[in-house]
This record gives C-alpha cells, sequence and structure tokens, in this order.
C-alpha cells in the first residue's frame, strides 16, 4: 500500500496528511513535534478520496459545524497505542479527560491493578492523526493543558472551538 500526501490549510496553520488504501494513516501540522521526516517523499494525492472527505471535514470541523462522520481511519502503531487511540475517538467534542483517567480505564479493561499515566501520555502524544483522533482533549491533573505535539497554543484553540469547559468540575466522562 503505497502512501500518498496532501497538504491542507487550516485556521491554525497548514497541515500534512497521510494515507494508504486503508484510510488516513496521519494528520500533522506542519514542523510539529513527531512529524514524519519522509513526508517530502511521499507523493502528492489531491484528488485521492480519503483527502477530499477529509478537506470537507476539517472545513465543517472549523467552521464550527458538526462535521459528520470521520474519514477513513487507519493509523499505525502498537497494540496499546491502538487501544489508547480508540479512547481518544471517544471523547465527545467539547470534553476533556486526563491521562490518569484513562490509564485507569484501561487498567481496568487489562484486568490490571494499574497502568501508568505516563504510558498513556506516550501514546497520546505519538497519536499520528492529530484534530480527528482528538487527543488535544486530554489535560494533565487539575485540568493543566499539557502536552500536545503540534503546541499548546493549538490545544488551547482547539478546545475553544469545540466550547470545552477546563474548569476541573467538568472533567468527568463516563466509562472514563
Amino acid at each position: 500500500m503505497a502512501v500518498r500526501a496532501c497538504t491542507l490549510p487550516t485556521p491554525l496553520g497548514p497541515v500534512t496528511a497521510a494515507a494508504d488504501d486503508g484510510g488516513l494513516t496521519g494528520l500533522w501540522f506542519i514542523g510539529q513535534k513527531y512529524y514524519p521526516a519522509h513526508a517530502a517523499a511521499w507523493p502528492e494525492d489531491p484528488d485521492h478520496p480519503v483527502f477530499r472527505a477529509l478537506a470537507a471535514w476539517l472545513e465543517a470541523y472549523f467552521a464550527g459545524r458538526d462535521p459528520g462522520p470521520l474519514p477513513p481511519l487507519a493509523p499505525k502503531g502498537t497494540p496499546f497505542q491502538l487501544s489508547v487511540w480508540e479512547r481518544l475517538l471517544a471523547i465527545p467534542r467539547g470534553q476533556v479527560t486526563t491521562y490518569g483517567r484513562i490509564a485507569r480505564r484501561l487498567a481496568a479493561d487489562m484486568g490490571r491493578a494499574t497502568l501508568s499515566a505516563q504510558a498513556v501520555g506516550g501514546a497520546v502524544g505519538h497519536n499520528p492523526i492529530s484534530i480527528l483522533i482528538p487527543c488535544h482533549r486530554v489535560v494533565g491533573g487539575g485540568g493543566r493543558l499539557t502536552g500536545y505535539a503540534g503546541g499548546l497554543e493549538k490545544k488551547e484553540a482547539l478546545l475553544r472551538l469545540e466550547g470545552a469547559d477546563l474548569a476541573l468540575e467538568s472533567i468527568t466522562l463516563p466509562g472514563m
């Protein structure tokens, strides 16, 4: 499966998208932490159906409208990373949770007494599909804005766009 790429504008700066035959494999703000070093080698294919769907989704999202269903996603990662990213997809728009809450829920699902919030943070930080797999909805203990590969100013802008309440009392999520 050959990787294709597309650069799209957003109000927070341009993003590079990558896709293979399985769907969207990556979405990074240009120059962000963990930006793929080999992205320049990917052939540009802005007319690929995944990129057209992504462009429409991002346009609606940044306009404050319901963007509808996600384009097909195909992130690549370890089983642990994939389980964390699946949890991120369950965080509703406009809500946040903490690394610790995700760790506790995953530990319970795995039949373990504990799981490191730092391990969850590492997986969240390496999320290859920014915005759509909403790692920006994960905050530190006490509601602190921490850790976002695209930069904390982008994390804060995304949360404001979604109308997230960052007051500690609002950081509750059923099942998390």
